[in-house]
């Protein structure tokens, strides 16, 4: 047996084809081999943007005395979490019922030979350091602990599938006021940072995304707050790139001033997401300013060979974390010249630095400048800008991921229209149709493999459900309905699970893990379920097809019976389901001028909340505002669309 990693596609995995460990991908060949060899397995998840797997990869996977052990006591099975989110899901959930401790990553898991898992951590040094044991004690001990209680080991899989059973178990609330969650969460607010107390701190962008719903809704100014100080931090602080734009993934302190550097998709898009909704109602020039630069940044840094968008990038570049990123004073100093001063009064930097002795550029609080200075600082920001371009840039992992190029074309679709900006609304139709031909034979995750290998998942057809019915939306695309119709019927038939009543992650006639992974809980997006109860509620408005009401209808008693268990990791939900209970619909008869400047003004501020609908008519032209089954007469003046949507709260 040799290392097999240099068959596979994915970033990530290449980076490993030359460890003396011999890997192979999880298949069913690998699963079969640890089978008849009666060996553990020793599995470890990662992803190719992740600083501290490149630190265990350097320290031990390419180390030849660990290798060897590896080698001799373990089936050795790397794993690309973005490749397999689901076995990600399964095995981060396995890790804290076995050992009480927090997931990340890298993941180290220990299977026995039919892949259940018995133990496991995270990042495990070479030496023992700071309570962590040496990463070769671990295996020797874990080896022993196998080969003496092979039996017992095997035999515990009914007790892991019946705590996973347990997991997923529902309480008999059916239905709910959702609100009161999103005051509840409002006390463990950083009141002076925003964001969540305490560090490292994560943005958990769908949360505030919920806040500000309910903000719109009922214009409760507490709500209004936490988002606005939230956003003000991020864009203000190191997090926020300043010269390129864009975010990274978390912050190591409470002040959003020193990222763990490495930048992915998915952080971006929620960012931007949220920034859209803002920006539509205050009109905020300064938050306007930022969410064009990151959209601009996302665009021009991230498309790939498809032309669409890669999933992140490292951390690290020449194997220093931050290194492209960051400035000492001297060098701030010999390329900014006499300009340096001016400079200062937008940035805060210094000889001492914020972060090892160097500068992650932060904006000054409550800084004011002329135009003059706001002129020299931008040709400033510019210059630092192409002086940073000369450097060696971080590992980009280029995958094309189906759910998130869909969630971001759905998302920049949206800033095109509360921007009124054409050009950003033609380069989300050219992904659109980009993203189009790649998937025109089937929907795949990453990857078009072999049918008998698994490579598509739940988020797949629901972000690419949700994009379709959108361009609809917006384009008044009949093929784009269809299509989304299509797809999401396949999907249910695909992904839901009878014994649940939910859709679990992945398709469930090729399930290979030792439990179906059902889950429920809001990630680095929000989950798959709760998307499609939405693409679900905008389908039935518009088809009125009574199919999609008794899909709803399942959803929302198994979403509110779950949510009491787990609702700080479900915000997602909360927003959907009142989405649907209020469920505002807009249908336009006809088409006219009038019509046009009545769309307009709508899309801006119930894009999401809202569903448009179109319809044929040769008479008159007018629309109908629809809350919860209770109508408008015929609208058709902008006019009387306002005082109407005003008398009823909509």
């Amino acid at each position: 047996m040799v290392n097999q990693l240099k068959n596979e596609k994915s970033p990530y995995l290449k980076q490993h084809e030359n460890n003396p460990v011999n890997w192979m991908a999880w298949n069913k060949d690998s699963l079969k081999f640890a089978k008849n060899k009666k060996k553990p397995i020793f599995l470890s998840v990662g992803y190719a943007s992740c600083h501290w797997c490149h630190v265990m990869a350097h320290e031990s996977f390419e180390d030849e005395h660990t290798a060897k052990i590896l080698n001799e006591k373990f089936v050795n099975i790397k794993v690309d979490r973005e490749e397999r989110p689901d076995l990600d899901y399964i095995f981060q959930r396995s890790l804290g019922i076995l050992t009480g401790t927090q997931g990340g990553w890298p993941l180290s898991m220990f299977l026995d030979e039919n892949a259940v898992p018995f133990t496991g951590g995270t990042y495990f040094p070479p030496k023992e350091m700071q309570g962590r044991p040496s990463f070769i004690k671990v295996l020797e001990n874990v080896s022993k602990v196998y080969v003496e209680n092979r039996e017992k080991i095997i035999s515990q899989v009914k007790q892991m599938k019946m705590v996973f059973k347990e997991i997923n178990s529902k309480n008999a609330v059916l239905n709910q006021d959702l609100e009161p969650f999103a005051e509840k969460i409002l006390q463990y607010m950083d009141n002076d940072n925003g964001g969540f107390q305490g560090a490292p701190k994560f943005p958990q962008f769908y949360v505030f995304d919920t806040i500000f719903y309910f903000y719109l809704k009922n214009q409760n100014k507490n709500f209004y707050s936490v988002v606005e100080k939230l956003l003000k931090n991020i864009c203000s602080k190191g997090i926020y790139d300043q010269l390129g734009g864009g975010i990274s993934r978390y912050t190591i302190d409470d002040k959003w001033i020193v990222p763990h550097f490495e930048k992915m998709l998915y952080d971006n898009i929620l960012f931007i997401k949220l920034l859209n909704f803002f920006v539509e109602k205050t009109k905020d020039k300064y938050f306007k300013s930022k969410l064009i630069q990151s959209i601009n940044f996302i665009n021009n840094e991230f498309k790939n060979k498809d032309k669409l968008l890669g999933s992140a990038y490292d951390a690290d570049s020449d194997g220093i974390e931050g290194k492209y990123y960051i400035w000492k004073y001297k060098d701030l100093q010999s390329t900014l010249n006499k300009n340096l001063e001016v400079f200062k009064k937008k940035y805060d930097f210094s000889e001492i630095g914020n972060f090892e002795g160097s500068n992650i550029l932060v904006e000054r609080l409550n800084h004011s400048l002329n135009s003059d200075e706001l002129n020299i600082i931008k040709t400033l920001e510019n210059k630092l800008l192409n002086e940073r371009s000369k450097r060696i840039k971080p590992f980009f992992d280029d995958k094309t991921q189906t759910d998130l190029n869909s969630y971001w074309i759905y998302t920049i679709l949206q800033s095109s229209i509360i921007l009124d900006d054409v050009k950003i609304f033609e380069k989300g139709m050219e992904y659109f149709n980009n993203l189009q031909n790649l998937t025109k034979d089937n929907i795949f995750h990453c990857y078009n493999k072999k049918r008998e290998e698994i490579d598509v998942f739940l988020e797949d057809y629901v972000y690419y459900c949700l994009l379709l019915v959108s361009v609809y939306e917006i384009t008044k695309d009949k093929k784009s309905l269809d299509k989304s119709c299509e797809l999401l019927a396949k999907a249910w038939e695909l992904f839901y699970n009878e014994e649940n009543q939910v859709l679990q992650k992945n398709i469930k006639n090729s399930n290979d893990l030792f439990v179906e992974p059902i889950d429920l809980m809001d990630n680095n997006i929000p989950n798959g379920n709760s998307i499609f109860l939405l693409v679900c509620n905008k389908l039935f408005n518009i088809t009125e097809n009574i199919s999609w009401k008794n899909k709803i209808d399942i959803l929302k008693k198994s979403f509110h019976s779950s949510i009491n268990n787990a609702y700080s990791q479900m915000f997602s939900y909360i927003k959907i389901l009142d989405i649907c209970n209020n469920n505002i619909t807009f249908t336009f008869y006809g088409n006219s001028k009038n019509l046009e400047k009545i769309y307009n003004t709508l899309i801006k501020k119930y894009f999401e909340i809202g569903t448009f609908i179109y319809k044929t008519s040769n008479e008159e032209n007018f629309i109908l505002i629809c809350k919860n089954q209770t109508c408008s007469e015929k609208l058709k003046t902008i006019e009387e669309v306002e005082e109407y949507i005003n008398a009823k709260s909509i």
